[in-house]
């Protein structure tokens, strides 16, 4: 399962609707819980999509970007817990591509969050998480927090 407050969700919608019809993409931080089956995210951070070439369809996260929010979130005792990106006037499932980079990562672990955020026509339309197990993507609840202010 993936919590997340409505703050982060907010975030991660302002800034997928606001990259489209791009794909933006970017870090989940927070801590695992229950023996790493829930994963209760703090922050959402933005990281630089460097697939110019196809990037309405595509993302190559920033390297710079990956370490930088990890050792932020690592210094205030968070760790990556997801990954999340925006699927252009695309359902909020995983690709080919998608599975394919995830499973050069997990192999036969068990693997962070994958959320995917469909955005149509400019707007966010669907939410969706998923993790990787046995080399398939599996969906996973996505619970999501009030507001807080």
């Amino acid at each position: 399962m993936l919590i997340l407050d409505g703050n982060t969700e907010r975030s991660m919608k302002e800034q997928a609707e606001g990259g489209y019809p791009r794909e933006v993409c970017g870090l989940l931080l927070g801590r695992f819980e229950d023996r790493r089956q829930v994963r209760q995210v703090s922050e959402a951070h933005a990281a630089g999509n460097l697939n110019q070439d196809r990037s309405g369809d595509r993302y190559d996260m920033d390297p710079t970007d990956y370490l930088r929010i990890e050792n932020a979130g690592r210094a205030r005792g968070l760790e990556v817990v997801g990954v999340y990106h925006s699927h252009p006037d695309h359902p909020s499932r995983p690709s080919e591509t998608d599975r394919q980079r995830a499973e050069e990562i997990w192999q036969a672990a068990e693997s962070w969050s994958y959320l995917i955020l469909e955005v149509a026509s400019g707007r966010l339309v669907s939410l969706r998480s998923w993790v990787l197990r046995e080399g398939a993507f599996r969906e996973e609840e996505v619970r999501i927090l009030p507001i807080s202010h």
